[in-house]
């Protein structure tokens, strides 16, 4: 297996970004032609003209709910256009399904979940496409697994299994088995939208390296990303857009950040979006884990966390950092240690009980574990309001919730035709908004953020920092858990960094955080 310094290494992580990607771009192979989506009275796309060539990795970027992933949801077939023309190979393009358009050479990996949980690994690679394994009226379990393996050792996947059900498969993984259904077509247009996000380093390590073995093979890459630099670093050209509108299609050549990021918001962002002071946090302990060890990856576990305090946790993939913030908040058994509230003078053993002691958490698996996307933004805002807006005894006031709801739409920017609308409906970083604002509105006291940032653009990064440090100010305590560097040493008082399940490094904000250092404990 390739160490992880030499994954580092060809990541750009340690010795700059390597050599310049060399455009070959060709013949136009997809073309979207004044192409308009509207839903309801939101409209999505408007007049929308875009080009993808031969060779070519074509970045999208824009705001949350600027159209990047509508526009590449019609031309994959997920769903159709209110109007406009699509062309591929120079021949209209109108496909009815997702799977017509795969059959054809345009296979799309989503942002969201894309597998069943409740089927194997091989029928999800498999799905819509089953009667390839007939034989007479059954299906031959056997050669589907088999092509299913070929599949994942096709891109490099050896540690999944076809048999087993998906569900027994992290988020993570669940994604690689995404990437190996789409790539088993061999598609002429790869479609990968806000993929990256899910994929630990050696995950995004090798869609990199199937995206330009892609275009090296004279085909075309659609890659949507709310991560600039990492657009910058792969893509031919980049196309903003903004409000359904494309603002701009811009050649590597003339790639400038922030160009790019005035282009997307409509008004100029320069620098970084953290805090610039170095306060630091009242001495108070608010929560400690002494020796926590779960089944899951934690082994003998200590830490402290202070009131006022941002405590940053970091790690390489499978270090134990996200299994962390589970265990903190009682969702994973803790089977030797505890978890306490000092001041409280109680032990958190369970997610009520985390809940009841004033404890917030936001999931990295967002859709699965933060939201319920079925049910509307209010009610997933008013999920935790149940002790605020009691009317007497166990009833509650409708008025309240409705009062506790609106109040977050209003304050965090929450795009929406009304608090009504489902969730589900929403771009990536309003359902992100809607997270905060739950455990906003609930005032809680100590917050667990897992991956608090991803899949959302700038502007919302920018917000989301500014709320994170906000509630500093007001003296929440708040563990960020993140695997990106800049966001842990922008916005952290603290940071641990963990390995193997345990602190391998601690770096303290008022003595000067060091990149490298923070990168050896990791490896």
């Amino acid at each position: 297996m390739e160490k992880e310094s030499e994954q580092f290494d060809r990541l750009g992580l340690l010795q700059g970004k390597g050599e310049a990607r060399v455009s070959k771009k060709g013949d136009v192979l997809v073309e979207v032609k004044d192409m308009c989506k509207n839903f309801g009275v939101t409209v999505a796309l408007n007049h929308v003209n875009i080009v993808v060539r031969r060779g070519e990795i074509l970045g999208l970027i824009g705001e949350n709910g600027s159209g990047k992933s509508t526009v590449s949801s019609i031309i994959a077939g997920i769903q159709p256009a209110t109007s406009g023309e699509m062309y591929f190979n120079n021949k209209p393009w109108k496909p009815a399904t997702s799977v017509e358009a795969a059959n054809h050479g345009i296979g799309m990996i989503v942002q969201e979940a894309g597998t069943i949980d409740a089927i194997t690994v091989a029928e999800n690679i498999f799905l819509g496409n089953y009667g390839m394994f007939k034989r007479g009226p059954s299906i031959s379990r056997s050669r589907m697994n088999t092509e299913a393996r070929k599949a994942l050792d096709k891109v490099g996947i050896t540690d999944i299994h076809p048999s087993m059900p998906a569900r027994v498969y992290d988020m993570q993984e669940r994604k690689l088995i995404e990437i190996a259904k789409v790539m088993y077509n061999d598609p002429e247009v790869l479609i990968i939208d806000e993929t990256t996000t899910a994929l630990s380093q050696n995950g995004r390590r090798l869609l990199y390296e199937l995206m330009h073995k892609t275009a090296d093979a004279n085909k075309a890459v659609i890659f949507i990303s709310h991560d600039l630099e990492e657009l910058m670093e792969h893509c031919d050209t980049m196309t903003v857009l903004r409000d359904g509108v494309v603002i701009d299609s811009i050649p590597r050549a003339q790639f400038d950040a922030n160009t790019i990021k005035h282009k997307m918001v409509g008004r100029e962002l320069k620098g970084n979006y953290y805090r610039v002071d170095d306060d630091g946090y009242d001495p108070e302990v608010v929560l400690r884990a002494d020796k926590m060890t779960t089944m899951k990856e934690l082994l003998c576990f200590n830490m402290e966390l202070h009131k006022g305090e941002i405590l940053g946790v970091g790690g390489l993939s499978n270090c134990g950092m996200h299994e962390l913030g589970r265990a903190l908040y009682g969702l994973d058994e803790v089977v030797y240690g505890q978890v306490v509230l000092p001041g409280k003078g109680c032990t958190i053993t369970s997610a009520e009980s985390a809940f009841g002691h004033g404890l917030g958490y936001v999931s990295k698996n967002r859709d699965t574990e933060s939201l319920e996307p079925n049910a509307s933004i209010a009610a997933n805002i008013q999920s935790t309001g149940y002790r605020k807006n009691r009317w007497f005894g166990p009833f509650i006031s409708g008025r309240k919730e409705k009062r506790y709801a609106a109040e977050q739409v209003k304050s965090l920017s929450i795009k929406c035709v009304d608090m009504f609308q489902p969730v589900k409906a929403m771009s990536g970083g309003n359902k992100q908004k809607v997270v905060f604002g739950k455990w906003i509105a609930d005032d809680a006291d100590i917050l667990i953020l897992d991956c608090p940032t991803r899949g959302v653009d700038v502007g919302v990064k920018a917000s989301m920092y500014q709320l994170i440090y906000e509630m500093k100010k007001k003296g929440k305590s708040i563990i960020m858990i993140s695997e990106e560097m800049p966001e842990l040493m922008g916005m952290s008082d603290r940071i641990i960094i963990m390995k193997d399940g345990r602190r391998s490094g601690e770096f303290y904000r008022q003595e000067g955080y060091n990149e490298h250092e923070m990168i050896e404990c990791m490896i």
